[in-house]
């Protein structure tokens, strides 16, 4: 079976991926992938919006409400 010219780009791209590893202990390798955060930084943007927004309003809620 006869590889097509996207598979063989694929193919290309893993090799070169995998060619940078030779040499290398297993602890450099696996250290990249330790180090991600469980969650996205839009996410950690979106929580620290919807907090420090509803401090703000919950202050000017306090200074001007009553």
């Amino acid at each position: 079976m006869a590889q097509t010219p996207t598979q063989r780009l694929a193919n290309q791209k893993y090799a070169k991926r995998e060619e940078k590893k030779h040499g290398k202990p297993e602890s450099l390798i696996a250290k990249k992938n330790a180090e991600k955060p469980p969650i996205s930084k839009w996410w950690i943007y979106v929580f620290a919006f919807l907090i420090g927004g509803g401090l703000i309003l919950e202050i000017l809620n306090l200074i001007f409400g009553h």
